[in-house]
């Protein structure tokens, strides 16, 4: 089963690994003329929701969403302004969510084997 705090409607925004390491990889080429901070992250949002009912989809699992309550200091919302590393480091996310998670998946079933 997978547990999801609240009633699932909080946002997250969920960055895949190969695109952090290239924002932080532009941050560290810039000039000493440019430092941060600078968010490197994805700002799409997704419910957590959403994220469950993805990754139960994507594995083919039969695990059900287990609501618990939600902790008083868990924000609502989370999501990075981006537009400091498009503008200095032209970079933005290209690894949508559903395909990093079929990565990650892949990942993983190779392990276990």
């Amino acid at each position: 089963d997978i547990t999801v705090y609240g009633d699932g409607n909080q946002t997250r925004s969920f960055c895949y690994y190969s695109d952090l390491l290239d924002g932080m990889i532009r941050l560290m080429n810039t000039g000493d003329d440019f430092t941060g901070p600078v968010n490197v992250g994805n700002p799409n949002e997704f419910t957590i929701l959403q994220l469950a009912e993805k990754v139960i989809r994507l594995t083919g699992s039969k695990s059900k969403i287990i609501l618990q309550p939600l902790p008083t200091d868990d924000p609502m919302q989370r999501q990075p302004d981006i537009s400091l590393a498009k503008s200095k480091l032209g970079w933005e996310p290209k690894v949508e969510l559903e395909e990093g998670l079929m990565h990650t998946i892949e990942y993983f079933k190779n392990i276990v084997k």
